[in-house]
């Protein structure tokens, strides 16, 4: 069916606020994000752009074992619905593909993978002393004082490990969620629903499902709180930030954008749309230490904290500990890292978005998606096994 095609589009074909993250309507969607939802703009700085040598690898041996099967590059590719991918090994661009009308310059929703950037705005500005993550989160933001985060850290925010009722069901047709994505202005408001926003919704939090730094529990909402607090105590819009902080000195080859609500408050955790490679160019800052061209961006005592104090027993006592494999497991800083002699970090989103970052291998893998199912457990496995055969083949 031809989407957004014809001036206007059929009905069939047209895509909304109503369907935007449904198959098959988020192939066009996902590319196209700031024509249906508000957004504020992350600006990268042309004068600094990080230019990435091209090495391409030969891929055409390239295959692994999968459900009794074998795929090869291309066939993991189709089999996952990749719309853009990149790979990058010792800093080269070793392969770059895209898909179903997307370019090199196309920004891409990032889904979760947008938690993990502020994991990193996070860590810089607490290396800078902006940011306290021992502080108690009612402290920066006392709108929330009579909520399920009343003791909680910002800590517990970045390790999803604070203890707030919230039903994470991305299938779910009404309830808490739909509210939330009402709330953020991703979804339509129903008839007669009054007009809301982010930053009063988490005042519906107040519900806990346990103490505070117990268990890892996945709770998007803690992402957006997380940005208001960051906004508080640097005194500066997200959008601005991630660009001051990241996007410019890091060398993106383009401008980002970040969805926001109808009061301009960012969708920290799944908003930001961002080009496939300078996705890449974020793993490859991590690959180095958070250096470029020896200025020290991302704090190094941020990175070594990230895969060495992340707790297992929090992950293991989780929502997620089954998703990625039955190897140790931890999450810290809104990155997951799975542990081992050489630790594989990476940020994951639905409909299938990604960033790995193997720096003892220094291998980067960026892929974009559109998935139709938002989590899909044979998906995500098959797209691990293919990660593990890449990090053999091209350590």
């Amino acid at each position: 069916m031809p989407l957004m095609t014809g001036f206007p589009p059929p009905p069939e074909g047209q895509i909304t606020l109503a369907n935007w993250r449904t198959a098959p309507f988020n192939r066009w969607a996902f590319q196209h994000v700031r024509e249906i939802v508000p957004s504020a703009a992350i600006p990268h700085a042309p004068e600094r752009i990080w230019a990435l040598p091209s090495a391409p690898a030969d891929l055409s041996a390239f295959s692994f074992e999968h459900d009794g099967a074998r795929l090869d590059f291309d066939g993991f590719l189709g089999a996952t619905d990749t719309d853009g991918i990149v790979i990058l090994h010792r800093g080269m661009v070793v392969a770059e593909r895209y898909a179903h009308g997307m370019l090199r310059q196309t920004p891409h929703i990032l889904m979760s993978v947008s938690k993990s950037l502020l994991g990193i705005v996070a860590g810089i500005l607490s290396g800078h002393g902006i940011l306290d993550p021992n502080a108690l989160v009612t402290r920066l933001i006392p709108e929330i004082t009579n909520t399920a985060y009343a003791g909680a850290t910002v800590s517990n925010l970045l390790d999803m490990r604070a203890g707030v009722h919230f039903d994470e069901d991305y299938l779910a047709t009404s309830g808490p969620i739909v509210d939330y994505r009402k709330a953020s202005n991703w979804n339509p408001v129903d008839p007669g629903d009054a007009p809301s926003d982010l930053r009063s919704f988490f005042a519906r939090l107040t519900r806990t499902d346990g103490p505070h730094d117990w268990r890892f529990h996945y709770v998007s909402p803690n992402t957006d709180l997380m940005g208001w607090v960051i906004e508080r105590a640097a005194d500066t819009r997200y959008a601005d930030l991630l660009s001051a902080l990241l996007w410019q000195p890091m060398g993106a080859e383009h401008s980002a954008y970040i969805t926001v609500d109808r009061l301009g408050a960012p969708r920290c955790a799944g908003g930001v749309c961002a080009t496939v490679m300078d996705l890449a160019r974020v793993g490859q800052l991590m690959v180095q230490g958070g250096k470029r061209d020896g200025v020290q961006i991302i704090p190094a005592e941020w990175l070594d904290d990230l895969i060495a104090r992340g707790s297992a027993e929090a992950w293991n006592n989780g929502d997620f500990a089954h998703l990625f494999g039955d190897g140790p497991m931890h999450y810290r800083d809104k990155w997951y890292v799975a542990r081992g002699a050489e630790p594989l970090v990476f940020g994951y989103g639905i409909h299938g978005q990604h960033l790995y970052v193997d720096r003892a291998n220094e291998l980067v893998v960026a892929k974009v998606s559109s998935q139709a199912a938002p989590i899909d457990e044979k998906r995500i496995s098959l797209t691990m096994q293919a990660i593990a055969a890449l990090r053999r083949r091209l350590s």
